[in-house]
């Protein structure tokens, strides 16, 4: 089944500061939209409206044309933020089965690769990096038609980044994921669909090219990946 994410019109202040002004555009099944801008721009902002932890001053969210609202959101939107909001203090193999309590779930999580040798290990004790990656595979594989991830690579393992793609990738078919992070040029890899926050509203790009024509990354120096 197709699914259609329609963000329309969505503007926020904070104070007399106005954060977003006019954010529209639409995932469907199938898209990978990257979402680049500098800091303070607004995307973590966007981010947590779209899951319905902010209420948006002014526009709308509607999911196959239903509008929503925060507590039926939470059902169909899955959020993999910048903190890790796992508990810190019980094994791996403990925290699985709290999102998936059995069956063929549980079993892709506990087999995707690197889980095996960190399963035994408090999620505390893990790096940052494994955390994160953790965090992202369990929130992925929730029954949710659309994902959003703010920094899924940031501070990952490049061997983890490279899972993180190809995971992306296996679940575009039934989900619509938005991803934005400063690893730009892993998000370029995978979406389909370029977006630019910039001044509170929404530019599309293609390339790195785009991105520095847009003052996002430097005239001409837009090789490395940070």
């Amino acid at each position: 089944m197709t699914h259609q994410l329609s963000i329309s019109a969505i503007g926020h202040c904070f104070g007399t500061k106005k954060i977003l002004e006019d954010i529209s555009f639409e995932c469907r099944t199938g898209d990978i939209t990257g979402l680049f801008g500098r800091n303070g721009c607004g995307k973590s902002t966007l981010l947590n409206i779209l899951f319905g932890t902010l209420k948006p001053a002014s526009g709308s969210i509607r999911i196959n044309d239903a509008l929503q609202r925060n507590n039926i959101i939470r059902k169909l939107i899955s959020y993999s933020h910048q903190e890790i909001f796992l508990p810190q203090n019980i094994t791996v193999r403990n925290v699985i089965p709290l999102y998936f309590p059995a069956g063929e779930d549980q079993n892709k999580i506990f087999y995707s690769p690197g889980v095996h040798h960190m399963e035994t290990t408090k999620v505390g004790h893990l790096s940052l990096g494994e955390q994160r990656y953790l965090q992202f595979l369990l929130i992925i594989h929730l029954n949710h038609p659309f994902v959003l991830l703010d920094e899924p690579f940031s501070m990952v393992q490049p061997a983890y980044r490279e899972i993180i793609k190809e995971k992306i990738r296996e679940l575009q078919t039934v989900k619509g994921f938005i991803i934005t992070d400063h690893y730009y040029k892993d998000v370029l890899d995978i979406a389909t669909k370029k977006l630019l926050m910039k001044s509170g509203k929404i530019i599309p790009v293609n390339d790195e090219y785009d991105l520095s024509a847009a003052g996002y990354l430097p005239a001409r120096q837009y090789g490395n990946n940070m």
